[in-house]
């Protein structure tokens, strides 16, 4: 059985803390957040990356959820693919109903994994390509406008920050948008599920 692995560098603690060690990935590769920044170019990009995939791995784990464009993707993949479930990578990780709980505590609420975490508010700025923009205005007058209905930071502890890292970089973040910082926990079982019916679907090639 040979998997290979093409999933967004925001999901990379969660994904990592499963399949670092399982010997059926023999191919990874972690893709920069700032492709969902064009829906369309990042299915193409996504689609072109995948034919490098081709004859190497029985099966493409996507690690990415529908994220604007990917709806049916898994069926113009030019390899056998399975893909997270859910709209994005929140929801992939909280499930719907509870990700819509959330929304309704707060309206204005951003999701913050352990990824965004690391990346902090320089990450997003770069990742959002806020420190392109033409004029003299400063990368972080863009980020309040991107903000300016949010008020709430919630950090999603998902298993991965057992030193408390994360969730300090998540703190920071929130004070320096002026946000309220609240914390949850929630587990793997969306992934661990999405890469269990990639080795079921190569299980059955062999």
């Amino acid at each position: 059985m040979r998997l290979g692995l093409l999933a967004c560098d925001i999901l990379k603690p969660e994904i990592e803390s499963l399949v670092k060690d399982d010997p059926d990935f023999v191919m990874k590769e972690y893709v920069d957040f700032a492709l969902h920044v064009d829906p369309e170019n990042m299915r193409r990009e996504l689609l072109a990356r995948a034919e490098n995939f081709v004859g190497k791995v029985d099966v493409l784990v996507l690690g990415y959820s529908i994220c604007s464009s990917l709806e049916k993707v898994t069926e113009v993949m030019p390899l056998p693919t399975v893909m997270l479930p859910g709209s994005d990578c929140i929801e992939a990780l909280l499930g719907s109903a509870e990700y819509s709980a959330e929304k309704m505590k707060c309206a204005g609420t951003w999701f913050c994994t352990p990824g965004w975490a690391e990346a902090g508010k320089e990450g997003l700025i770069k990742e959002l390509h806020l420190d392109c923009m033409e004029g003299e205005y400063d990368p972080e007058f863009f980020l309040d406008i991107v903000f300016e209905s949010y008020s709430r930071s919630l950090y999603i502890d998902t298993g991965v920050d057992p030193d408390g890292e994360y969730e300090k970089k998540a703190r920071k973040f929130a004070e320096e948008l002026g946000f309220r910082h609240d914390c949850r926990t929630c587990d793997l079982k969306n992934i661990s599920s999405t890469i269990r019916r990639a080795k079921e679907l190569a299980a059955t090639m062999n």
